[in-house]
């Protein structure tokens, strides 16, 4: 009965938004920060904590949620407050999440020297110093870590992946925002997610570029 009158009056329910997580991912400093700006200027509710605030390294803010970082030790209970938003998600963390959800997962995807480099300046900001031969083992480590969990999320019935190249998205954001927005359910407001893209944070890119 109620079916049938929220038909006659042009008020049939759209499919609900917790039938899934979004989940947004890839290696640190691939993008994540700013795809999840785009999410929610976009409308869509994100899961975050505010604990790790803005600095030079992420101007706008990283958009994390501490307890992601302890899915390896088994705690997963928050998952459940994740459907109908958006969580970030390094990648090497993905194989933890529960099968008992359904997943959409935006991976971004960058130049693996241009990640190298940004990485290179954070730790040097932190004190730290890096040198060639640690580039060359997380180059090394990355590249394996990138096949085979590319291998794996095509395997998992439970998991939907859009992959998303983070220097063509800051130079031309309107088409992978409507991409990412389709892919989503197309609820969210592309012009608003398009409006937040700042090509000025995209830095440490490849001087061919």
């Amino acid at each position: 009965m109620l079916k049938a009158l929220q038909r006659l009056f042009k008020q049939e329910p759209e499919a609900p938004t917790d039938a899934f997580v979004t989940v947004v991912s890839g290696l640190p400093r691939s993008g994540t920060s700013m795809m999840m700006k785009m999410l929610e200027a976009g409308g869509l509710p994100l899961l975050v904590d505010n604990i790790r605030q803005a600095d030079e390294d992420n101007p706008k803010g990283y958009y994390e949620f501490e307890r992601v970082k302890a899915l390896p030790k088994g705690d997963v209970e928050w998952v459940s407050q994740a459907q109908g938003k958006a969580v970030k998600i390094i990648s090497v963390l993905l194989q933890h999440l529960p099968e008992t959800y359904h997943y959409k997962i935006i991976f971004m995807r960058r130049d693996l020297e241009e990640v190298l480099r940004s990485q290179r300046k954070m730790l040097i900001r932190r004190g730290h110093d890096p040198n060639e031969q640690d580039d060359d083992k997380l180059r090394e480590l990355y590249t394996r870590h990138l096949a085979q969990i590319e291998t794996w999320l095509a395997q998992q019935p439970h998991m939907d992946v859009l992959y998303v190249p983070y220097g063509e998205m800051v130079a031309h954001p309107q088409p992978f925002a409507e991409e990412v927005n389709a892919f989503l359910g197309g609820h969210l407001d592309v012009q608003a997610m398009v409006e937040v893209v700042d090509p000025t944070l995209y830095r440490n890119r490849k001087q061919n570029a």
